[in-house]
């Protein structure tokens, strides 16, 4: 079992940045493969982007935030990090970050434990 809490989100003019973070409960947080996506009102939940389990060694993002968002894990603190850089207001949405023991999933069905979110909202 893992229980994740997210933090970080906020309110930010387009073109800043914010850091969220994802703590894990739990032993073993090295053993999952970590994902986050976001979801805006109206929408379905979006993939943003995964990190493998163990060293993180490979990373997975959506074309939306290929080369402005990076995700990152640091297994000695339970926590993984996606570094949201030149924002745009449709990055607006409530983040959520999710575990899984199998792999870096694309999809919401890939993971069986998510956290309660965290809001980002991006004025133009």
């Amino acid at each position: 079992q893992v229980q994740l809490v997210e933090s970080g989100g906020g309110l930010v003019q387009a073109g800043g940045s914010l850091r969220l973070s994802c703590r894990a409960s739990g032993r073993a947080f090295s053993t999952y493969a970590m994902g986050w996506f976001r979801q805006a009102p109206g929408k379905e939940r979006e993939f943003v982007a995964a990190i493998s389990n163990w060293s993180g060694g490979s990373t997975y993002y959506a074309d939306s935030v290929k080369g402005r968002f990076t995700i990152s894990r640091d297994n000695a603190k339970n926590t993984v990090y996606l570094q949201m850089n030149s924002l745009k207001p449709e990055d607006t949405a409530v983040y959520f970050c999710a575990a899984d023991s199998r792999s870096a999933a694309r999809t919401p069905s890939g993971y069986d434990y998510w956290g309660q979110g965290t809001q980002v909202t991006v004025s133009s």
